[in-house]
């Protein structure tokens, strides 16, 4: 009876179980100000309360503070001096991020200066594009610390002149409703009624109004501007730039402005374009603000990006007060848009009809911009109102277009598409060459040519100004040395490749090394992915400067060597019509006959040809492939890598690069993939090409990123010869190409069937990646031809591929879908903590595990470590500064950022610096079980009867010291959580006097603990947990019962049936059985009785056998 109640229990129960959950908080607090929201900034670890350190904090990193302690909005950041060091925690401002706490980048230190922040209490603007614009929230009862979004109507100008001065940015300069965003729920309840002069919103006299919702569209939407200015000049634009901050006025540090940066300033203030940036000597040096151009060029206000410093160096800055161009590529490109009446501080647009090529002339000299090469009406969009009224009548060499003469025009509007675009040159040329493609770059700049220094330009840069020349394609990069330093316009490599104009990026210097450019006269290369790569272009007459497009009739092989030799490029690798599109009129005449020897495409013979046209797709599209190699290796795929450029074979400096950046070389070489970057260091320093990592990651060919330098660093490169993996999403994962004839090198697809986990094991390992993760067909794409023939029968332990043995299979094909796709796990391991979610993070690779060190680490990177390890998000980021350097892997932060694998942005370096992790998946899950007297239900579902006494028991396996546990129950209409209790010996007891129908339902235990001073938790299975009534169970046994009666009854009646017939002795045995399993059940014979009977039948049993034999 009791093995049938058990199963009827188990096929009613059921159960539920989830995934365990982590959460964890962090302690931060400004301590000693005159509020919870003002005051010194401290973060505790290890029990103890530490304050905050360093230079570089602005309010947009602040705010990241204010906004984790649930303040309003940032005000003010000061450092304050104290009289002697103390241990303080480093927090790098550019570690701190909007996601993430400020903990998570700390660093220990000391410091006798300590960072003091100020966060509004009671307003904050938020989802704004700066710390002085968004939707206005407001918080008064700072016990239920809850946001109230404010109504429209219960808000004016003079209540958003408070909140702006409140706020320290300027006078409110846009008030509208859902600009922002809509109102969320509470509402302010009140109208506000401010005088304007009040210090504080809360300050404000405010009516009874009980408010309760917002009209859609009617949530304050609020933009404060700058409070900025430009003081000493001889207008409101021009002048020493000043910035109000924390109530005071002070001038800005000059430090690398550029025009591109000055523009913005310009555009705070209403003025016209920015046309100068300049220093002014302060002595003795006095406090001023830093702002850092970095900052708010990435789309942040200026006041968001100050921080207080001392310098003898203030910025002066010159705005246009009258002239301006609008939405152009450049300062010097635009829609042409002019201010004459200064008192109503209105921009008009100009109509084509009123401006000619001389007008353009005079503004494009007025913003110290080259001539004017494009003027055409809506080039930059449709006017906007107001339209300027007056036809100009300038006559060319007037320094401002408001001297010129003008007519007395009355025109209002003006025709789409009519609106002044005007495009500027730039003021560049190249002297001091052989022709007016090479040379020194000279740039214009207020009036005057000044040369460009040298610094970090490579080909690419250079092309800038080889297109902006109209010359052919960019050739040399070079360095000239003066005897003495002299000034210079230094030009940032990185901002002219971002787009910028050359003028938009200068900077004034004082600088002895110069720049020298070659751009080819008469030869480019157009449209393509290199300057190696393009549509061909000649330009043979120099007088009418038209550039020609080549047809593929009348260009061939020798004619490509002749071209990629001119361009500084290796021989061509592809030749082939409209491969960078089509022709473009005019179409080059002649045919060329190039021997191959000649140094230049206009140095051979060629036909007198007549072609005027291209049929379609015949433009010649020219490949010319990469001049690189590795030396001095075991194979071609393996050594110093080395790269011919202005005709001279240089290796290649050791510098940032990573495995990332060298499979770029791999693929050149049509080797396999990249197992290793290293290091050389030869006696002496030697001239070497610098070829930047993140230049060749941006898709820019090695010889375009080439730069002259002189080190004795060199870089050792090694490639696999035989296995790549292509298509993945790393140099660990892709679609597996074998290569073993080096003669033909043709890579070939392996199929499936073909390739087994045991050879998969021997590949990973031969690329330096972790065991293999996934094994699957057509993973990474399909198989192509042609077809691996042979069967890999690898033991696992060879060291590559082509070292296992192999069948002789013949297969020449792939069924689709079949062709082997590996993914490679990372091999990277956290060690020397308690978890193996927390500690050092060490990485294997070239063989070798090694800590990684720090490379401008934040919580966003140290994310993809949590994630790759399967220990969910980050918590945390430390760098630990050792005793002394050792060799360890570098991972650049923004390598793993782009969402490359760890090991293919390592580099190997020395530092004294280590990281360490902690990731939210610290603790192992918690256990949970009940203790009661039905101990045969399963794990996840337990069962106790109705007033029995039960213990739910949580544990974990000893991991941490001390933590409590907390049972929480849910069932299908309540929740609740019981008393949290201390662990003991890791585990806790809940008691239950009497089980009741109320304590149905699941329960998990919730384990809590602080480690790393974290509170970290971990939430267990859920069990679920039935009640049973005891009457209920007997009502049941007694149903089970019957039912068996029943059974028993109907068998015997059938059999009973049956004795009409002689029963063979098998069947007298079964009756027997059954009759005594029915005397049992009924309690009707005693034993005796059930004896004679069984004697009896067994005497006629015989006699029928007997008789039977007789027969």
């Amino acid at each position: 009876m009791d093995h049938l109640l058990v199963l009827l229990l188990l096929l009613w129960s059921s159960g539920l179980q989830i995934e365990g959950k982590h959460s964890s908080t962090e302690p931060v607090r400004l301590a000693g100000g005159n509020s919870r929201c003002s005051g010194t900034l401290e973060v505790k670890d290890g029990g103890e309360w530490k304050p905050v350190d360093d230079f570089e904090w602005t309010l947009k990193t602040a705010a990241v503070v204010c906004r984790e302690l649930d303040c309003g909005s940032a005000v003010s950041v000061r450092q304050r001096e104290e009289t002697s060091k103390r241990p303080i925690w480093w927090i790098s401002s550019s570690c701190v991020q909007p996601e993430f706490s400020v903990r998570a980048c700390e660093r220990t230190g000391y410091s006798r200066n300590v960072l003091t922040l100020t966060c509004s209490d009671s307003v904050r603007l938020v989802n704004g594009t700066s710390l002085c614009s968004g939707r206005l929230e407001v918080k008064s009862d700072q016990s239920n610390q809850l946001w109230s979004s404010v109504c429209e109507a219960d808000f004016d100008q003079q209540d958003a002149e408070v909140v702006c001065k409140g706020l320290g940015c300027g006078a409110p300069s846009v008030l509208q409703g859902a600009l922002y965003g809509e109102a969320e729920a509470p509402v302010w309840t009140k109208e506000f009624q401010c005088e304007g002069h009040e210090s504080a919103l809360l300050d404000c006299r405010s009516s009874g109004s009980t408010r309760n919702t917002c009209s859609p569209g009617k949530a304050v939407g609020l933009t404060c501007s700058e409070p900025v200015r430009l003081v000493g000049g001889d207008s409101r634009c021009a002048g020493t730039l000043e910035l109000k901050h924390q109530g005071e006025w002070r001038p800005v540090r000059y430090s690398d402005w550029s025009l591109k940066t000055a523009a913005v300033v310009c555009r705070e203030l209403d003025c016209g374009s920015a046309v100068s940036v300049g220093k002014r000597i302060k002595s003795p040096a006095s406090p001023l603000w830093k702002i850092f151009p970095s900052c708010f060029q990435s789309g942040s206000a200026l006041r968001d990006c100050v921080t207080p410093d001392v310098s003898f160096y203030l910025l002066a800055l010159t705005c246009l007060d009258s002239v301006r161009l609008v939405n152009g590529t450049s300062l010097c490109s635009g829609r042409l848009e002019v201010k004459s009446d200064q008192s109503n501080q209105l921009w008009s647009s100009v109509c084509e009809a009123d401006f000619d090529q001389q007008d353009a002339e005079v503004v494009c000299r007025e913003l110290d911009c080259g001539a004017p090469s494009v003027l055409q009406g809506a080039l930059y969009g449709e006017a906007e109102a107001p339209v300027l009224t007056k036809e100009f009548q300038c006559e060319g060499l007037e320094s401002a277009l408001l001297d010129c003469r003008s007519s007395g025009s009355t025109r209002n509007t003006c025709s789409p598409g009519k609106a002044v675009g005007l495009t500027c040159s730039e003021p560049v040329r190249l002297v001091g060459g052989d022709s007016r493609c090479a040379g020194t770059p000279e740039l214009k700049h207020q009036g005057e040519w000044r040369p460009v220094s040298y610094s970090d330009w490579s080909l690419k840069t250079a092309a800038v100004v080889c297109r902006e020349l109209d010359c052919g394609s960019a050739v040399s990069v070079r360095e000239r040395g003066e005897s003495s330093a002299r000034p210079v316009r230094r030009i940032g490599s990185d901002c002219v490749q971002s787009g910028s104009a050359l003028r938009d990026c200068v900077i004034s210097d004082f600088f002895s090394k110069l720049l020298d450019l070659t751009c080819s006269d008469s030869v480019r290369l157009v449209n393509g992915t290199s300057l190696c790569s393009g549509r061909l272009e000649v330009k043979s007459d120099q007088s009418n400067q038209l550039w020609s497009t080549v047809c593929e009739a009348d260009f061939d092989q020798q004619d490509a060597e002749v071209v990629c030799r001119e361009l500084g490029c290796g021989a061509p690798s592809v030749l082939q019509g409209a491969l960078y599109g089509e022709a473009e009129a005019p179409v080059w005449t002649k045919e060329f006959q190039c021997e191959g020897h000649e140094s230049a495409l206009l140095d051979c013979r060629s036909s007198g040809s007549t072609r005027n046209t291209c049929s379609p797709g015949k433009a010649v599209g020219l490949t010319c492939s990469e001049s690189v190699r590795l030396v001095g290796g075991d194979s071609r795929c393996a050594g110093t890598l080395e790269l011919k450029h202005q005709g001279e074979w240089r290796p290649v400096s050791y510098s940032d690069w990573s495995l990332k950046t060298a499979a770029v070389v791999c693929r050149e070489l049509d080797c396999g993939s990249a197992v290793s970057v290293r290091e050389r260091e030869e006696s002496s320093a030697r001239p070497v090409w610098l070829i930047r990592s993140d230049c060749v990651q941006s898709g820019s060919a090695l010889r375009d990123c080439g730069m002259s330098a002189d080190f004795p660093f060199i870089l050792n490169l090694t490639c696999l010869n035989s296995v790549r993996l292509v298509n993945g999403t790393s140099l660990c994962s892709g679609r597996l190409e074998v290569k073993s004839d080096q003669s033909n090198q043709l890579w070939s697809s392996v199929c499936e069937a073909d390739f087994d986990q045991q050879d998969a094991e021997v590949v990973c390992r031969e690329l330096g990646c972790g065991a293999p993760s996934v094994l699957q067909g057509a993973l990474y794409g399909e198989a192509e031809a042609p077809m691996w023939t042979k069967e890999f029968q690898c033991g696992g332990r060879e060291s590559a591929l082509l070292d296992c043995r192999s069948s002789g299979s013949t297969r020449n094909t792939c069924s689709p879908g079949k062709a082997v796709g590996v993914t490679c796990s990372e091999p990277v391991r956290m060690v020397g903590g308690d978890s193996r979610c927390a500690g050092t993070l060490e990485l294997k690779h070239q063989g070798e595990w090694r800590t990684v060190s720090e490379t401008y680490w934040n919580p966003k990177t140290a994310a993809v470590v949590c994630r790759e390890l399967d220990c969910g998000s980050a918590v945390s980021v430390r760098q630990r500064e050792e005793s002394s350097a050792r060799l360890l892997w570098r991972i650049w932060s923004k390598c793993l950022q782009s969402g490359s694998a760890m090991r293919d942005c390592v580099t190997s370096g020395y530092s004294p610096s280590v990281l360490s992790f902690t990731c939210s998946d610290l603790l192992i899950l918690p256990q949970i079980s009940v203790s009661s007297s039905m101990d045969w239900a399963s794990d996840s579902q337990q069962q106790v009867l109705r007033g029995s006494a039960f213990t739910i028991r949580c544990s974990i396996q000893p991991q941490y010291p001390g933590g409590s546990f907390q049972l929480t129950f849910t069932s299908s209409n309540t929740a609740r959580n019981y008393t949290n209790q201390l662990a003991v010996n890791h585990s806790a007891h809940f008691l239950f006097s009497a089980a009741e129908p109320a304590h149905q339902g699941s329960y998990s235990c919730v384990y809590h603990v602080e480690v790393f001073s974290y509170n970290f938790s971990s939430e267990s299975r859920l069990l679920s947990l039935t009640v049973l009534d005891p009457l209920v169970l007997i009502r049941v046994g007694i149903l089970l019962l019957m039912s068996v009666l029943l059974v028993i009854t109907a068998l015997r009646l059938h059999f009973k049936v049956r004795r009409g017939r002689q029963p063979g002795r098998q069947e007298i045995i079964e009756l027997d059985q059954l009759d005594l399993c029915v005397s049992a059940a009924e309690g009707g014979l005693d034993e005796e009785e059930e004896a004679l009977k069984a004697e009896s039948d067994l005497g006629g049993a015989k006699s029928a056998d007997a008789n039977a034999m007789n027969d």
